[in-house]
């Protein structure tokens, strides 16, 4: 057979525009995940962190259940429910709920120390649960950019201390946002973007509503006007928004190298701090925000490069139709 015979199938490499479109969508969800923590903390100056962690998510699943039935979305089927269970345990229940108690306590820029390690627990979580295989360069500029934000971060609180119970809500935070990334990413492949989301909030609904009133029993609501704009925010767009710009990125994937975008997004945060809350920004900010943002590049860039597994292999001869 010719080299040039038409039974000879070319193998390209995987280059096309879809990683690159995978990564803006998750520019824009960090983008609008960057005012959660600064408005998380502006919230709870007049409204309790049960209410606040609750509400929003019972916010955010009223819109999601029109927006599934205007659509007339089929329920998800079978394994679907406990895999949106998992997505709604990590970030319908758990990160709201835990960063609004540890914010109650701690300004933004203390909740973005330990909220800068959730691009690293990110890309763990979607490494292990979509076994993806990223290059070594690429783990070694996400160690890189993920100490450089810690030690940002961690600058804007006085430094590495002893760890505080709000510490260790962080902590717990950051983890369960990590798997309901990865776990959410997986599933938008198969449920679509905003779908999972929407399933996700409206599984966990009756929960958050039951915990909402009884934060409203304890205490009713009072907050000044620009509090419940915060909370609006934090409904409409952290909880749910957002997570169609995320979760539509993670689907295009790869997850793990999409979730290293979050590198910036504690650099915007406490920088949203400082803007709208007033929190004092020494010059490490510039020094740290300039650094994750460079290993964030650095990451991308990495990510964009072929590993030697992806090379094109030598034209195989096709089998022959019949």
């Amino acid at each position: 057979m010719r080299d040039n015979s038409s039974a000879i199938v070319e193998f390209r490499p995987p280059l096309s525009p879809r990683p690159p479109a995978g990564l803006w969508w998750g520019l824009l969800g960090v983008a609008a995940f960057s005012f959660t923590v600064p408005f998380t903390r502006l919230a709870v100056g007049g409204l309790h962190p049960l209410f606040i962690g609750s509400g929003r998510a019972v916010l955010a699943a009223v819109l999601a259940a029109g927006a599934l039935a205007l659509t007339r979305q089929r329920p998800p089927r079978g394994v679907h429910w406990v895999r949106l269970a998992v997505v709604a345990g990590g970030i319908v229940v758990g990160f709201p709920l835990l960063t609004s108690f540890a914010l109650s306590s701690v300004p933004a820029s203390h909740g973005a120390v330990v909220i800068a390690l959730l691009p690293a627990a990110t890309a763990t979580m979607a490494v292990l649960r979509g076994r993806e295989r990223p290059p070594l360069a690429f783990w070694l500029v996400t160690g890189v950019g993920a100490v450089a934000a810690i030690a940002f971060a961690s600058a804007q609180s006085g430094g590495f201390g002893q760890l505080h119970w709000t510490d260790l809500l962080l902590f717990g935070a950051v983890v369960a946002a990590a798997i309901g990334y990865a776990e959410g990413g997986l599933l938008a492949r198969e449920l679509g973007a905003w779908q999972t989301v929407s399933w996700a909030l409206v599984l966990a609904s009756p929960l958050m509503v039951f915990l909402m009133a009884l934060s409203m029993s304890q205490q009713p609501p009072s907050a000044t006007p620009v509090e419940w704009a915060a909370f609006a925010y934090l409904g409409v767009v952290s909880m749910f928004l957002g997570f169609f710009a995320w979760y539509h990125g993670l689907a295009i994937g790869p997850m793990a190298q999409v979730g290293q975008v979050q590198l910036i997004q504690p650099v915007l945060s406490i920088c949203w701090a400082g803007l709208l809350l007033g929190e004092h920004l020494a010059w490490t900010t510039i020094i740290g925000g300039l650094a994750v943002v460079l290993c964030a590049g650095l990451a991308v860039r990495a990510r964009l490069s072929p590993s030697p597994s992806s090379m094109p292999r030598r034209a195989e001869p096709a089998v022959p139709a019949r």
